[in-house]
């Protein structure tokens, strides 16, 4: 049986069989830590496990804080995108989570870029490096997803999807994963640098230069929200959000929003199209998951305009596709937080160009885990992003 390491005294009282290296900082690296692992469908079990050592190009982060995201929610509850050794993630000692930060306790052998004790936050893909679409910068579509095991190791990495994630003390992360969190800003700000990475691929997505644009949102959740935040940061003229929750949308004002229409109370394209003289909108972000909204997005774009879905329904969706060819619209799909959006993201949040902590809702220390998901999966006291706090 492994010793169970106390890290709140490790550096000061850890016996030297406990350690296997001290940081720059004095804080000491122990042979094991604290890991959430997935046992089964919405079991969720904290245990320890070995202290993983970092390769070359990679580091070894001493997670701070990590949010929480709906694509977590599904990998605890049935899998969702996780593939781990090829299949299903449970039963496998597998730690989820992806949206996490904290500061850089190790170097991998030949890393120059960043130094022990920076503060750090991280995207999730790092692709394989070696396929088609990573050579391409395509690294969240990379083809050879999952194939980091074995004989089939080719390097992917997906942290909280393919590889452990950040509900753990300590976590490994390819450099090109890696950005550095602003001077000044929380650790609780700096985990929705990763949602603010998702809005800038979408909006990178459809064309990117959108300032003087109308840009419609549909669905004030996280990342909805944070694409109110960014759009209207980019200067995009007027940004429109569409939601179910009056709370929401009031939050959406504050991030941005030029106008909220709640789509319980009226017909959400017709106001769209009543706010942009009759033509619809250049730019649709589709953020619900709400198979209805995915054929109202169509509706409205105007001629030529282009419809991004940052989103993941559970249900099938009916589309009206004739819109797309007779009004040359253009229809797109992202994944992850791709093209460096996440760099980007923490560039804005550091000029102040929004207050993305207006997201963050509830905070729960590293052991309540399970409360913090049922919180973020049951919206319980309307929690938007909740964040769970790994360690000092």
């Amino acid at each position: 049986m492994e010793t169970k390491v106390d890290l709140s005294r490790v550096g000061s009282q850890s016996s030297p069989a406990d350690v296997i290296a001290v940081e720059a900082n004095g804080q000491a690296i122990p042979k094991s830590m604290k890991a959430w692992v997935l046992d089964a469908p919405h079991q969720l079990r904290l245990t320890e496990k070995p202290v993983p050592e970092p390769g070359p190009a990679e580091v070894l982060v001493r997670v701070k804080a990590v949010a929480l995201c709906g694509s977590d929610i599904e990998n605890i509850a049935a899998g969702g995108a996780a593939m781990i050794q090829g299949g299903s993630p449970f039963g496998k000692n597998w730690t989820p989570g992806h949206e996490y930060m904290g500061t850089i306790a190790k170097l991998g052998p030949g890393v120059d870029e960043y130094k022990v004790g920076d503060r750090i936050a991280v995207e999730v893909h790092a692709g394989c490096g070696r396929c088609e679409r990573c050579r391409m910068g395509m690294y969240t579509s990379c083809f050879n997803y999952g194939m980091n095991y074995g004989e089939h190791n080719k390097g992917h990495r997906a942290n909280g999807f393919t590889t452990d994630g950040g509900f753990a003390q300590f976590a490994i992360n390819h450099i090109n994963t890696l950005t550095r969190v602003p001077e000044g800003m929380s650790d609780e700000e700096a985990t929705l640098i990763v949602t603010g990475g998702t809005a800038v691929y979408a909006i990178d997505t459809l064309g990117g230069l959108i300032a003087g644009k109308s840009l419609v949102v549909i669905g004030a959740g996280p990342v909805g929200l944070m694409c109110v935040a960014v759009a209207k940061a980019l200067a995009a003229d007027p940004v429109i959000l569409t939601e179910t929750r009056d709370a929401r949308l009031e939050l959406g004002l504050k991030l941005g929003a030029d106008y909220a229409i709640n789509v319980t109370k009226e017909d959400p394209v017709e106001a769209v199209r009543k706010l942009t003289d009759g033509r619809g909108a250049y730019y649709v972000i589709e953020a619900s998951g709400s198979p209805v909204a995915m054929n109202q997005a169509l509706h409205m774009a105007n001629r030529g305009g282009s419809v991004c879905l940052a989103s993941f329904p559970h249900e099938p969706a009916t589309l009206e596709t004739i819109l797309l060819a007779s009004n040359n619209i253009s229809l797109y799909g992202i994944r992850g937080e791709g093209r460096s959006g996440t760099r980007r993201a923490a560039a804005l949040m550091k000029q102040k160009r929004f207050n993305a902590d207006l997201i963050h809702t509830h905070t729960f220390p590293f052991e309540e885990l399970p409360t913090a998901v049922r919180y973020s999966r049951d919206r319980v006291e309307d929690a938007i992003k909740v964040v769970v706090r790994v360690q000092a």
